[in-house]
């Protein structure tokens, strides 16, 4: 089975009649750059180049984080920006 196929499972059978119980807030989430942001990302969101578009933590473009062990060697804190 395939994430795609994976991915419509859960979508299917797990999301849907929960959101049908309890929909969400918004039809649409954004970040505050109002970039659209999926409820959900599979490997199939990377295909491209993976240390690209993912990266490892600690390096560019620090989607994992910007320390390269990150909670494991310093405490995990929220700023503001």
């Amino acid at each position: 089975m395939s994430i795609l196929d994976h991915y419509q499972r859960w979508q299917q059978e797990t999301v849907d009649p929960i959101v049908q119980r309890f929909p969400e807030r918004k039809e649409t989430f954004t970040t505050s750059s109002d970039i659209p942001v999926k409820g959900l990302y599979t490997p199939e969101d990377v295909q491209g180049d993976y240390e690209e578009t993912l990266g490892f933590p600690g390096e560019y473009p620090f989607t994992r984080g910007v320390q390269p062990t990150m909670y494991r060697s310093r405490f995990w804190t929220m700023r503001q920006y």
